[in-house]
């Protein structure tokens, strides 16, 4: 691996504690420290959501990175994005955000139990948020690590959008499932609306109305390594990933329990990279 510390990129969709504990929560806010603290550099992303208290999670605008449009469809999307510290682990977390995409209560669902009809705009707009907000930085990762079912547009634009730019050309791609995949269908066109410069509808093998577990097995079909993040994965993604033919880090409930787990994805980190 070389002396210099390796760069590992989490994006995530939930952390703990700007949203409340949960498996996904807790892990994403434990796993950058925990790495950090095996002499790896980190930064971690997430979304905006509206329910994120701004003045309690001290978060603010970080001028020099926001002021970039991304388009979506036909439609110019201001990008913003913001920063909080978590100061016990010594970790910033950066924020991706748009007022029509992220300024809302809800997460994913309305107050009806709908699943958002612009869900999956919004993973766009996040994924090349991410990607586009980590070129500004000059920060050139080699592992980025992708938690939770909105950051599952981000394999494919990196390996097809992004791969050439010098930033992301070494980067590999690990793929962290959980149970909170979607089984709802997206908005009709998605197929579409994922493709954008160098990425045709041909890299992108979804139906005309794909649902969160067809994503899901997009995104592992552009990643380099996938981690079973919960016991409660759908059987079928799980078992398509287990036919995937790429190294795959099983669920291990005891390694959660005493903490090991960091221990497990840093190594597996460590073998992507010889």
């Amino acid at each position: 691996m070389g002396d210099s510390a390796k760069k590992i990129l989490f994006v995530n969709s939930e952390m703990f504690p700007y949203l409340p504990e949960s498996r996904i929560a807790n892990v994403c806010r434990e796993l950058p420290q925990g790495i950090q603290e095996r002499r790896k550099e980190i930064r971690a992303f997430m979304p905006r959501y509206g329910c994120i208290n701004e003045r309690k999670n001290q978060l603010h605008e970080v001028i020099r990175l926001s002021g970039m449009n991304i388009i979506i469809g036909d439609v110019d999307r201001p990008l913003v994005i913001k920063v909080a510290s978590i100061s016990s682990a010594r970790i910033q977390v950066y924020f991706i955000d748009n007022e029509d995409y992220f300024r809302r209560k809800q997460i994913y669902h309305d107050e009806a139990g709908i699943f958002f009809a612009d869900n999956g705009e919004r993973a766009i707009f996040f994924a090349r948020g991410v990607l586009e907000t980590v070129k500004k930085l000059r920060w050139a990762p080699d592992i980025i690590h992708c938690s939770g079912w909105i950051s599952h547009v981000l394999p494919l634009y990196l390996k097809k959008a992004y791969k050439d730019d010098p930033i992301f050309s070494n980067a590999k791609v690990v793929l962290s499932l959980f149970e909170d995949t979607p089984t709802e269908k997206f908005a009709p066109g998605f197929a579409g609306t994922l493709a954008f410069g160098p990425v045709k509808e041909a890299d992108i093998p979804l139906g005309g109305q794909p649902d969160g577990i067809e994503l899901a097995k997009l995104a592992v079909q552009y990643s380099d390594g996938v981690i079973l993040g919960s016991p409660d994965v759908a059987p079928a993604l799980a078992e398509h990933c287990r036919k995937s033919g790429l190294p795959l880090l099983e669920y291990e409930e005891a390694s959660f329990a005493d903490g090991s787990y960091m221990d497990r994805y840093n190594a597996f980190y460590d073998d992507l990279l010889k």
